[in-house]
């Protein structure tokens, strides 16, 4: 299977958030592809990861890094200037950009321990990071086959919440949905072989989940390279007929 439907050579990818868990692990698992030319792995101190490094020198050119805060638009707008200058195009942008409890996010239980501080952070880092990334990216994905795909979460589905709580996290996410549904119009109209996807890994492994493991089924929380497979399996699967949905780790539609 190709890495995105209709591409016949080989990639060039970048993945957002790529110094931990997910997206540290769609790196190196990209990396270990034959069809994979290029990854720009990015992060807030994505130059400083001792993981990001030593996948550097594993695979020499291939990987590059570049350090950029999603929540600051001028250093988006700067990214894809420095990027433009290397690379043509995009044929697959994953962004892995989310916080729960960090950052000053909090995972409220209740309406009392709301705070707009804490609704900001998440918004900040949950749906405009991922959107304006998108947006600053734009150039590099309106020619040839192109996927943007965003880590999203099944709590972020109104239809689907049952059990309340965690107030900006689940905003956050039903609202990155929204913009990344919006955006699929737009890109449809730009480049008909571009593909907009909300994707949910799966609870997995990784900090953002720690605090919270203990309600997790057996067997439904999965190790980050687990993860990574999952969405690059689905990145595989899903084109420009499917642009603008939101699916789970699976396969599975979720519903808004």
């Amino acid at each position: 299977m190709s890495l995105i439907p209709g591409l016949n050579g080989k990639a060039k990818v970048l993945i957002g958030g790529a110094s931990r868990g997910i997206g540290l692990a769609l790196c190196t698992a990209l990396l270990a592809r034959d069809d994979v030319a290029m990854v720009w792995g990015v992060a807030r101190n994505a130059s400083g990861n001792d993981d990001l490094a030593l996948l550097a020198r594993h695979h020499a050119e291939r990987l590059v890094l570049m350090d950029c805060d999603a929540r600051d638009e001028q250093a988006l707008a700067a990214l894809a200037a420095e990027l433009a200058q290397t690379c043509d195009h995009l044929h697959l942008v994953i962004s892995t950009l989310g916080i729960l409890h960090q950052d000053g996010a909090k995972a409220e239980k209740s309406l009392a321990q709301l705070d707009l501080a804490g609704l900001q952070a998440s918004f900040a880092t949950n749906a405009f990071g991922p959107i304006l990334l998108l947006k600053h990216l734009l150039p590099l994905l309106r020619k040839e086959p192109a996927t943007f795909a965003a880590l999203s979460a099944r709590v972020g589905s109104i239809g689907d919440n049952r059990l309340g709580g965690w107030y900006s996290y689940r905003a956050s996410k039903a609202a990155l949905n929204q913009l990344l549904r919006t955006a699929s119009i737009e890109l449809r109209r730009l480049n008909p072989a571009a593909t907009v996807m909300a994707l949910h890994p799966g609870t997995t492994d990784t900090q953002l989940s720690r605090p919270f493991q203990g309600n997790v089924p057996a067997g439904k929380l999965f190790d980050p390279a687990f993860a990574a497979q999952c969405v690059i399996e689905q990145v595989g699967r899903l084109g420009p007929t499917d642009s603008g949905g939101f699916w789970a780790w699976d396969g599975r539609t979720i519903e808004w």
